[in-house]
């Protein structure tokens, strides 16, 4: 048990890693958009300046929204109790399927961890949906395939 617990609690500060790497990776290309925009030069022909600024612009508040995204992510996870051992499916709970294992905890999709692929998905998320409440022996159909579940803490 207290094995299981050390492995969510490295899995769970591995992906608080990842978000604010995705945060730093963001919050740099923001700066990089404003020092373009900033850095352009007024030429003579106007529209070029505008249209440059303005594509400057539009990448800044891509990266600003990539980057709220990011920070509501780390505040989901943040929330997520790595001192349980669940018996059902529910947020905080690593589950492991036939052919996937997933943590149920924030929407970061697939990551390596430890050599393992798994999936790290948003409790909202379509398939974790489907395995909330579930326990060890459930199964469920996601993408035309059937997930049963081997395990779950």
């Amino acid at each position: 048990m207290e094995e299981k617990i050390a492995y969510k609690k490295k899995l769970h500060q591995h992906c608080i890693t990842i978000i604010k790497q995705r945060m730093n990776a963001a919050m740099e290309s923001m700066q990089n958009a404003q020092a373009a925009a900033n850095s352009e030069e007024k030429s003579s022909a106007g529209d070029k300046y505008e249209t440059s600024r303005a594509m400057s612009h539009l990448e800044k508040d891509m990266h600003s929204r990539q980057l709220t995204a990011n920070q509501l992510e780390l505040a989901a996870l943040l929330t997520v109790d790595c001192n349980k051992i669940y018996t059902s499916v529910l947020k905080g709970s690593i589950v492991n399927c036939n052919e996937i294992t997933f943590f149920i905890a924030a929407g970061l999709g697939k990551i390596s961890f430890e050599g393992e692929t798994m999936y790290v998905l948003s409790p909202n998320a379509p398939v974790a949906k489907s395995l909330l409440h579930k326990v060890a022996g459930n199964s469920v159909h996601f993408n035309n395939k059937e997930l049963i579940i081997l395990t779950l803490f």
